[in-house]
């Protein structure tokens, strides 16, 4: 078994820090070690030459000074959407009908939704995300393109086809039935697959009829263990027009709550406008509200309210929702979500921010069992990051005296160049990229 070791300065969480004086919610090693085996993390622990011996024919990989963590984790992005970042448009629905549904049918072209899958897990490298949530189009095509790609890196993902069958142009819809077919295909040949996990997605309420979600909700039962995917409360157009069609259901959570599809691992995006009853039914269903500030920001959707969620016990992870979001870096992320909670009179702290990124959003996923954090027989996937990377970040590194100061310079002013090195299970492949 050829082993490796990363050595560098160590950080992981092992629970969510509670202020930023719980220092008991990480594990920080000055000089640390990172001991890799067969894609496992062996052993972490204090660098020392004596420990290294034991393993006489190890690659010893040097990271000092650099931070090493465990791999970003990203539970809501749109693969589709890559050419449509940073499309114009004044909200959410005219954002979808003039720019995303038209690029989104693209995906029906299988050599087009090929080398769209490509240049989307090299973004994911290039910025440090080793494991991501992602929506497809409503294509089969593109559920083979985007597992097939993430199959050839050996990258942790999830990942299911949009069902849609009406509010879209003709060439996204599904039926019922074709997209209940599609997705139990889809099941059968990709999920358990190596590391893929196949998620069951109905876009949201308003592209799908009261059929369809009769067939998620079928989905839902014939596939318990499955994520379920979707959307709720992002604009205040949007959820007028989904209570308007579906006019019995109380409130926009109620429509997904009737149909049986809220649970531990529905990821649920946005959740920005939420009545009382909606966020204490998503609390007491363990379903996950999934915070995407930059996207809100960029769409002009609202201001997530962190607070009023966390303390009512609902599941919080954090999200870039490209395309809406206009970058891949969970860095750039957690800096608009410290904006988004500093406009509410809230404060997010740099160790809570990494945590999110890392462990908080493992949990939030359901996967905390293989990734997330670094120790003893969790998959080596793994980020390394400089927080020297610009001559503007080296020269505030000059003055910066503690790490939670370190941590709060990465998120507000690292990106890609911050990403010395993304390991998917021991295996380096940013500097790929460039070869």
């Amino acid at each position: 078994m050829k082993i490796t070791i990363l050595r560098g300065r160590v950080l992981s969480f092992v629970a969510e820090p509670q202020g930023r004086d719980d220092h008991a919610a990480y594990r920080y090693i000055e000089d640390g070690a990172v001991v890799i085996g067969d894609g496992k993390i062996l052993m972490v622990g204090e660098w020392n030459e004596r420990a290294a011996s034991h393993h006489a024919a190890a690659e010893i990989i040097d990271h000092r000074p650099n931070l090493i963590l465990p791999g970003f984790i990203d539970p809501h992005i749109h693969f589709p959407q890559m050419q449509v970042i940073g499309a114009y448009a004044a909200a959410l629905l005219e954002w979808l009908n003039t720019y995303t549904f038209v690029e989104e049918q693209r995906f029906g072209d299988e050599a087009h939704a090929t080398r769209i899958a490509s240049r989307f897990f090299d973004e994911l490298v290039r910025h440090g995300t080793t494991t991501a949530a992602a929506y497809c189009s409503v294509h089969p095509q593109s559920v083979d393109a985007f597992f097939g790609e993430a199959e050839k890196r050996n990258m942790l993902m999830v990942g299911g086809k949009v069902m849609m069958d009406r509010n879209a142009p003709s060439g996204l819809l599904d039926t019922p039935q074709s997209g209940y077919d599609d997705t139990k295909a889809g099941i059968a040949k990709w999920h358990g697959r190596g590391r893929a996990h196949y998620a069951i997605t109905p876009r949201f309420a308003i592209t799908s009829t009261h059929e369809q979600m009769a067939m998620a909700e079928a989905l839902a039962r014939e596939f318990p263990d499955l994520h379920i995917q979707t959307h709720v409360s992002e604009n205040l157009a949007e959820i007028a027009y989904a209570n308007e069609l579906f006019p019995n259901y109380g409130d926009y959570v109620g429509i997904y709550e009737k149909f049986h599809l809220l649970g531990p691992k529905t990821l649920l995006g946005h959740c920005i406008h939420l009545s009382h009853r909606e966020t204490e039914v998503i609390s007491e269903t363990r379903s996950v509200a999934v915070f995407c500030p930059t996207s809100n920001l960029f769409i002009g959707s609202g201001l997530f309210d962190y607070d009023r969620q966390h303390e009512r016990g609902v599941r919080i992870a954090t999200a870039t929702d490209v395309g809406g979001g206009s970058s891949y870096s969970m860095l750039r992320t957690m800096d608009e979500g410290y904006k988004v909670m500093q406009l509410r009179g809230q404060r997010l702290t740099p160790f809570r921010s990494f945590f999110h990124m890392t462990l908080g959003n493992a949990r939030a996923m359901s996967l905390d069992g293989c990734i997330g954090s670094l120790e003893a027989g969790k998959e080596a996937d793994i980020v390394v990051l400089n927080s020297s990377a610009t001559p503007q970040m080296a020269l505030r590194m000059e003055t910066c005296g503690s790490l939670e100061q370190e941590l709060f310079l990465l998120q507000t002013c690292g990106d890609d160049r911050a990403v010395v090195e993304t390991y998917v299970m021991g295996k380096p492949m940013k500097s790929a990229l460039a070869a």
